[in-house]
């Protein structure tokens, strides 16, 4: 039996390195399969030696197998016993708080001490006051007793697999592979049991995840159904696991797909079609290349290989743990394969700058952010597309704000308690972003936006951000921020808060669309104080130019529209009067 002392003394978080550390031995096993295959008998060789070999051959993929479902099972039972003991350390915990409440002490051995009896007491309230002692005291023992039932449990189980493994008594999944291998009877059983959240929000696939037991999360996260790595309410460890989980198995399907394709030659109808597997298979090269840095470690939250380009998502730190998430979008011409990594390192230097900040205030907190490359931006080839894909429409960012908002609704229902999220969009990211808002419910923060050509709306409050919480920058010589072409020019939108992107005590400054977040910059350490949530230490400014002036004439007729649509033909003789404003506007900019 298991003594209270050793219970105190039980640390999950070696149990959760273990249980990583099992996940990668079970990977590098089932990576040897190639390796298996070439190494059967050449085709035409026969004879006693032929036979002798083949049956060797077979003897040693049995035996891999079984390993595999020996490494399988345990990692599963290692998995819930991590589970199980964190929540008994929790038990611990307010245990002890309970005793230190009442005027006792849980000893190392996990008795119960009277440390501070209350002191005169009238006599006529002794035996009461003694019952309300015992009755505390008898209630911790129960508890005490509960734990080591639990901890009893938990430690016969765990030992039952690793038994179970050592005595070979764990037979391999069905199929002839070493991966099947890993999917043992038992563990299928747990997964089946599961079953699925009841729609695809991500209120559902949290209230799913959470109605499960140890043992189901455990099952899950050893054999992840393909739907699991891109479901958004899901924590964001686990989601990590199974996508990186489907890299190779996504390899081998488009090699599968490029293959067929160019049997007998690739006509015209099959180039357009071969061109996209080849970039998805970068894709994943690059993705592959971007979550093997480690330091600060990377989460793979989206994988998706469907449409016509690759669609992923990076954490830079834990996403499950942070006290501040930043979801970054970015737009035009954004591909997985070419944008991945250079945006990656951009959220390494904003995540490091935004914990520079805290420490430089004197404030605690841990930064993740994720650079969302979870929709197909529009492309130079379709620009001419003005009616579909072109950056000049916003269906894009319309199909990829639906799906961020679910990103940003995600993060919140994973977690016991809600991180401050920043929402942070660039050039037709940040339109993208504006739909991704006016969706609602999404539980951001803070916005930021930056070189925008429009957040879809003239109008703050439909993107359902706290007031005064939504950021605008613009650097000089940036066409893309008066564009104006989705929504309004924001330069002109009351209750964006401007900062700077001009040289400052706290960075350089920058020009054109694409260096805001350069290292060094004011723009970069703007972002960094909202991320870090302290937006009192930005640097305040905004840029106008001649853009700005041009662009004011479009965004009134944006104003004037929506102030048509919202009054009705009532209001038409109202905004008649806006042309001779707009004139007066644009004189007073350039005087």
């Amino acid at each position: 039996m298991v003594s209270f002392a050793e219970v105190r003394r039980w640390k999950p978080e070696e149990l959760d390195s273990v249980h990583a550390e099992l996940g990668k031995r079970r990977d590098n096993l089932i990576d040897l399969q190639d390796e298996l295959d070439h190494a059967k008998n050449p085709e035409g060789w026969s004879g006693a030696a032929a036979d002798a070999a083949a049956k060797r051959h077979g003897e040693l993929v049995e035996n891999m197998r079984a390993l595999i479902a020996e490494v399988a099972t345990v990692r599963v039972a290692v998995g819930t016993a991590a589970d199980d003991v964190a929540k008994i350390k929790q038990q611990i915990t307010q245990a002890d708080h309970d005793a230190r409440a009442g005027g006792f002490e849980i000893t190392e051995e996990g008795g119960v001490k009277d440390v501070k009896p209350p002191q005169d007491v009238p006599q006529d309230q002794l035996e009461q006051v003694k019952q309300q002692r015992i009755q505390v005291r008898d209630k911790l023992v129960a508890t005490i007793e509960q734990i080591l039932d639990e901890a009893e449990r938990t430690d016969a189980e765990l030992a039952k697999a690793l038994v179970a493994a050592e005595k070979n008594q764990i037979e391999p999944g069905k199929g002839g592979s070493l991966a099947d291998a890993a999917n043992t009877e038992s563990i299928q059983a747990l997964v089946d049991s599961a079953g699925k959240p009841k729609d695809d929000s991500p209120k559902a696939a949290a209230e799913w995840w959470n109605s499960l037991s140890d043992e189901q999360r455990a099952a899950l996260q050893e054999n992840p159904p393909a739907w699991l790595g891109n479901r958004d309410g899901i924590p964001a460890e686990v989601r990590d696991e199974a996508n990186r989980g489907r890299i190779d198995e996504e390899r081998k399907a488009l090699q599968e797909q490029q293959a067929d394709l160019e049997k007998g030659g690739v006509g015209e109808d099959e180039q357009e079609r071969l061109q996209q597997v080849n970039d998805k298979l970068k894709s994943l090269d690059a993705v592959e290349e971007t979550i093997s840095r480690d330091k600060p470690p990377r989460q793979l939250l989206v994988l998706d290989s469907s449409g016509e380009r690759m669609k992923a998502a990076v954490a830079v730190g834990n996403v499950d743990t942070a006290d501040h998430v930043s979801v970054f979008t970015p737009g035009y011409t954004t591909t997985v394969q070419d944008s991945l990594k250079g945006y990656d390192d951009k959220m390494q230097e904003l995540v490091g700058q935004s914990q520079d900040e805290l420490a430089r205030h004197g404030k605690d907190g841990e930064v993740a952010a994720v650079a969302w490359l979870g929709y197909e931006a529009p492309q130079e080839s379709e620009n001419l597309d003005v009616f579909g894909d072109s950056v000049a429409s916003s269906s894009s960012a319309q199909e990829g704000g639906e799906k961020l908002n679910d990103f940003y609704k995600g993060i919140n229902e994973s977690r016991g308690t809600d991180p401050h999220l920043t929402a942070i969009g660039h050039s037709y990211g940040s339109t993208t972003t504006g739909y991704a808002l006016q969706g609602g419910g999404h539980g951001v923060d803070d916005a930021i936006i930056f070189g925008s050509p429009g957040v879809g709306t003239n109008d703050i409050e439909d993107l359902h951000v706290p007031e005064g919480h939504a950021y605008r920058l613009e650097a000089k010589n940036d066409p893309v921020a008066d564009f104006a072409r989705f929504g309004g020019d924001p330069s002109h939108m009351d209750g964006f808060q401007d900062l700077s992107t001009e040289d400052s005590g706290e960075g350089k400054g920058v020009t054109g669309h694409s260096d805001y977040l350069n290292p060094d910059t004011t723009s970069q350490h703007n972002m960094a104080s909202i991320v870090a949530g302290m937006p009192e230490n930005t640097v305040e400014g905004k840029t106008n130019g001649v853009g700005d002036a041009i662009s004011y004439l479009p965004h009134q007729a944006q104003e004037a529209g929506s102030a048509i649509y919202d009054a009705g033909a009532a209001a038409v003789s109202d905004v008649k009067d806006f042309g001779e404003g707009a004139a007066s506007k644009v004189k007073d900019l350039f005087s």
